[in-house]
């Protein structure tokens, strides 16, 4: 791995936002979904959510493009689940409808763990998501159009939490799990080698300062070994 591609991965890593994301409740298109991830990726989001009770239609890897490879993703059968895992890690849920309590989304504070509710294209968010909601939020509009598209309103709520985010100094100091950023910088820094580890059932070695692999001789001798698929083939 390149001094400059380390560099580039380190950052986003030290950069990345563990008490930030977005659900995405029941969007059905790619191309709003592929827009959000890519969104949730430029601000720094680590992990988004989707809630899609058919599994055929769950957000997957190839979602996004470039874009999956930075930002997890986690599916849920139910709104009821997702709640569930927001409210166990503290977050405010906000929900973006129109209601009588609902305020201008400038005006919450997203330096809290927050998890930001998006709806699909036709019905907006489901009932369930507007009652567990902590928080309804609106985008106001002055013009003739009622909403935007899912993924421009979604961009706006991203950009005001990288905002305020940014002010607090809240970006810049890691707070991703160790072995996770172990494994990002060897699948992103070496995918070769990764995708050799994957077929071989070989675990990943560990990445020293540098970017380069710090592993063992026999680790190295299983990776010259030959390849049994490509026996079998």
């Amino acid at each position: 791995m390149s001094p400059e591609r380390l560099a580039r991965i380190n950052q986003m890593l030290d950069n990345r936002q563990v008490d930030l994301t977005v659900c995405l409740d029941k969007v059905h298109k790619s191309q709003n979904i592929a827009a959000v991830v890519r969104t949730a990726d430029s601000v720094g989001i680590h992990q988004i959510h989707a809630v899609m009770p058919d599994n055929s239609l769950w957000v997957s890897g190839n979602t996004a493009s470039g874009s999956q490879q930075w930002v997890n993703t986690v599916n849920h059968r139910s709104f009821d689940d997702a709640k569930q895992v927001f409210k166990a890690q503290k977050m405010q849920v906000l929900a973006t409808t129109f209601s009588d309590t609902a305020v201008d989304f400038r005006e919450i504070d997203y330096t809290q763990p927050t998890a930001i509710i998006m709806g699909n294209e036709r019905d907006g968010v489901s009932a369930e998501a507007i009652a567990a909601a902590d928080q309804h939020i609106i985008i106001p509009m002055i013009g003739m159009v009622q909403s935007l598209n899912v993924s421009v309103a979604a961009a706006l709520v991203m950009y005001e939490a990288q905002r305020q985010r940014q002010q607090a100094n809240m970006y810049g100091s890691r707070q991703l799990d160790h072995s996770y950023c172990q494994t990002m910088l060897f699948e992103q820094g070496h995918p070769i080698f990764a995708k050799a580890c994957r077929r071989k059932n070989i675990p990943y070695p560990a990445i020293d300062l540098q970017g380069q692999i710090d592993a063992s001789d026999e680790w190295w001798q299983r990776m010259r070994a030959p390849d049994p698929q490509a026996e079998l083939g």
